[in-house]
């Protein structure tokens, strides 16, 4: 029997004049990695919002492994998250800043930790602040911190955002390991290429409507 992990029904968000989510039906299968591809302002990140509860909906419902978004739960559990720029303390290190936010459910120590840090890339043993990483190091350490509690579903908005040729092959190769574990991934964003090369199913968002291109 298919899992659906994410089913969501009519979901519209609308602010005053403007219809961010129009509508939206759909659903994602667990153990896949689905895309979302859309330009900027298309509605992807109001849907990944609505999607974890930051967001209500005006009507419609998100279901997150079976359980109402907003009703039955206010922010869906096992899941990591990247959406927009992730903010860190920027006078701690990368490591410190992990350890700060993984006390705050104290489910992984630091092997765990370093084990992420190290997987995306960066040195877990480095003392630079966070205030002096590229853009593109800021980003592999985002992606450290939505995988480190090793969530099921894993919802990620743009994630190769400021990552050079090379960072992006890196993200590619881990988001593709990460769905062989058995990971759900779902991915927003507005370049094709990351779209085409990962994901087993793609959507298109343009102005609140997604539809279903493969």
């Amino acid at each position: 029997m298919v899992e659906n992990i994410l089913v969501a029904e009519n979901a519209t968000k609308k602010f005053k004049n403007a219809t961010a989510l129009d509508s939206v039906s759909i659903s994602f299968e667990a153990g896949k990695i689905h895309g979302i591809v859309g330009r900027n302002g298309s509605g992807k990140t109001v849907f990944f919002k609505c999607i974890c509860g930051f967001m209500p909906l005006t009507s419609g419902v998100i279901l997150v492994k079976g359980r109402r978004i907003n009703k039955e739960i206010d922010v869906p559990q096992d899941i990591g998250i990247i959406i927009e720029a992730p903010g860190f303390l920027p006078n701690y290190s990368g490591y410190k800043n992990l350890k700060l936010l993984a006390v705050i459910r104290n489910k992984i120590g630091e092997t765990r930790i370093k084990d992420c840090i190290k997987r995306v890339g960066l040195d877990p043993e480095s003392k630079k602040p966070v205030g002096k990483y590229s853009l593109g190091m800021r980003q592999r350490l985002g992606i450290a911190q939505a995988i480190m509690e090793d969530p099921s579903f894993l919802i990620l908005d743009e994630p190769m955002n400021g990552l050079d040729k090379h960072g992006v092959e890196d993200v590619r190769n881990l988001l593709l390991a990460l769905k062989d574990e058995g990971k759900t991934i779902l991915i927003a964003s507005h370049n094709s290429e990351d779209i085409v090369a990962l994901c087993d199913t793609v959507c298109e968002m343009d102005a609140g409507i997604l539809t279903v291109i493969r």
